[in-house]
């Protein structure tokens, strides 16, 4: 209860919604960083799942392949960033934070889109293919609207993912809600540690309710199905 009435008394200090170490700042940076990394891992994965769950080929090495990045732990793929971006001159903070997030939102996004692709039913696709429709045409105007709501959930999951692993971007000196953590760490201000706890988990929610909205806007009623609530 005394951590959590610190807490209060920290969000209610004016001096945390000033200068660079703002709150909205932070915010702003975290949601900056996990973005980009999402959107991404949306133009590498999902193109790679719809079309592999419309022709049925290789599905399974490309969803153990992506799956990979499940198995990685996070911190390992932070250093394996640093690895790649420090020889290019990129430095520290923004980029190997992005690097190692994306293996992160790739697999939610991959494994969707396939499934909910090749999910589709058979009958309906012959159907389509029978009365003349491409195969582009099928997976732009028959597959794709009927797995939207899985394909949704897919970049879903990655979102609430990427932003609640955006934390450890702090260690490598990058901005985001992670400062609070890392500094109220290192610094034994537990007040400011759990502060920046509260604020991860509400983005978190945030973003888990504004994607969930935006599914419910997206797709059709005529088409949703408990699939697009996981």
């Amino acid at each position: 209860m005394r951590l959590l009435l610190d807490a209060l008394r920290w969000f209610i200090d004016p001096s945390h919604y000033q200068g660079s170490d703002a709150i909205q700042t932070r915010i702003l940076e975290h949601v900056e960083m996990s973005g980009f990394a999402v959107l991404v891992a949306i133009a590498l994965a999902l193109p790679i799942g719809l079309i592999l769950g419309h022709t049925g080929r290789l599905g399974f090495v490309a969803v153990s392949v992506a799956n990979v990045g499940r198995a990685l732990p996070s911190l390992a793929l932070l250093a394996l960033a640093l690895i790649v971006v420090l020889p290019l001159g990129l430095g520290l903070g923004f980029w190997p934070t992005v690097l190692a997030l994306i293996p992160l939102a790739v697999p939610p996004i991959l494994t969707n889109a396939y499934v909910a692709v090749r999910n589709v039913d058979r009958d309906v696709v012959e159907a389509a293919r029978g009365m003349g429709l491409g195969e582009s045409d099928i997976l732009r105007a028959i597959e794709l609207p009927l797995a939207l709501p899985l394909v949704i959930a897919g970049v879903r999951t990655a979102a609430v993912n990427v932003v609640a692993t955006a934390t450890l971007g702090a260690i490598v000196a990058s901005g985001g809600l992670g400062r609070y953590i890392v500094d109220g760490f290192a610094l034994q201000e537990y007040d400011r540690l759990f502060a920046g706890a509260l604020l991860v988990a509400a983005l978190a929610i945030v973003v888990e309710a504004s994607l969930a909205a935006f599914e419910k806007a997206a797709v059709s009623p005529g088409i949703r199905h408990p699939g697009s609530a996981l």
